[in-house]
């Protein structure tokens, strides 16, 4: 079976609930507890673009069983790290509470800042990337090739950014709205082999949109690191079994499509204007509304697009024995709604405060 990592992006909290720049600190505490920073896969804390976030990431892993443990025991260390710097970790994929933004230290971040201005100045997005093992480059186009139009059903299952700056935005996932600012952001269309992917990277990057190949921010992509497909739509989980939900997933689509690639089914050809409709009626309602699903990209309940996303897969889940573990999980989604959903309940309750402090619980529950 596919390994699978999970990158996990999280925002630093203090007392309010409002947003703080420690992560410095955090990583700094980290460290002096014996955690180990070195390039291979999990088991770190990093840094990401601005101070008020942190990324962790797990080792890879084929059980599912030990995928959910590593993302739980992730979380606890990045919580640990967090209250060391007098804050707290929690996995909101945006602030519902208005605070600042402090660029991290380093001259690729400054660059980064320098060319995108107010994109940069505004982004304090956390995300979910979902990394699955590939044979090789052309193993890995062939399922991105074939994977583009399921990634809008992720994102919907992870909605977890309703609020913007103290508002609610009207959407599920504000998140993506935000990331999706990136030049470099969003679906791709059919690539047809690794020397084409390879070559509008090139592009990309030759162009001065992109200023590395780091800053392809694909929903899909080659790592730039691991032998892996990175699947990054989803908003990061407010819980821990919705993040294993969307691994699961991810390594059921990535299996999929390698095996249509290599039994010779050609990839279906969507416009990508169509995907990121796809996309933005994802981020807009999450499970609350119609999304588009293939292969005729029309509007369908949510509920009957997951669920065709699970009889696409399902072969690949049996196999991989996680058939069981995804239908326990999708039944608790169901009861309790997403991310977002929690959310606005919360609100109602209590208030933006209150979202924070539940979301707080929730996020090592």
């Amino acid at each position: 079976m596919r390994s699978i990592g999970v990158e996990e992006e999280y925002l630093l909290v203090d007392g309010q609930g409002v947003p703080t720049g420690v992560a410095d600190a955090a990583v700094r505490a980290f460290e002096r507890s014996g955690g180990e920073q070195d390039p291979t896969p999990g088991g770190g804390l990093e840094h990401e673009l601005q101070e008020q976030q942190v990324e962790t990431g797990t080792p890879p892993r084929v059980d599912l069983a030990d995928v959910a443990e590593e993302v739980r025991a992730g979380r606890r260390r990045a919580s640990d790290a967090a209250l060391a710097a007098d804050a707290r970790l929690v996995a909101l994929a945006t602030s519902p509470l208005p605070g600042p933004t402090t660029l991290t230290h380093g001259a690729r971040y400054e660059a980064i800042a320098q060319a995108y201005a107010l994109t940069v100045r505004e982004q304090l997005t956390s995300g979910c990337h979902v990394h699955v093992a590939v044979a090789d480059d052309d193993e890995g186009v062939a399922v991105l090739d074939r994977i583009g139009p399921w990634l809008p059903t992720l994102l919907a299952l992870s909605a977890n950014s309703p609020y913007w700056r103290g508002e609610d935005s009207g959407y599920a996932s504000v998140r993506a709205q935000q990331w999706n600012r990136w030049p470099t952001a969003g679906p791709t269309a059919v690539f047809g082999s690794a020397a084409a992917y390879h070559e509008a990277v090139a592009g990309l990057v030759a162009s001065g949109v992109a200023l590395d190949a780091g800053m392809i921010y694909f929903d899909a992509r080659l790592s730039q690191r691991y032998p892996t497909v990175e699947l990054r739509v989803a908003d990061v989980c407010l819980r821990a079994d919705d993040a294993v939900l969307v691994a699961a997933l991810c390594r059921g689509l990535v299996e999929t499509a390698a095996r249509e690639a290599s039994d010779g089914v050609p990839p279906a050809v969507h416009r990508v204007e169509s995907l990121r409709a796809a996309t933005w009626r994802a981020a807009r309602s999450g499970l609350a509304g119609d999304l588009l699903v293939p292969p005729s990209m029309t509007p369908v309940p949510a509920r009957d697009a997951v669920v065709a996303l699970l009889d696409h897969v399902r072969p690949a889940l049996v196999d991989a024995g996680d058939l069981t573990t995804v239908q326990d999980l999708l039944a608790r989604l169901w009861e309790r709604g997403t991310g977002a959903d929690e959310q606005r309940g919360w609100a109602r309750d209590g208030g933006l405060p209150a979202v924070v402090e539940q979301a707080v619980a929730a996020t090592l529950a």
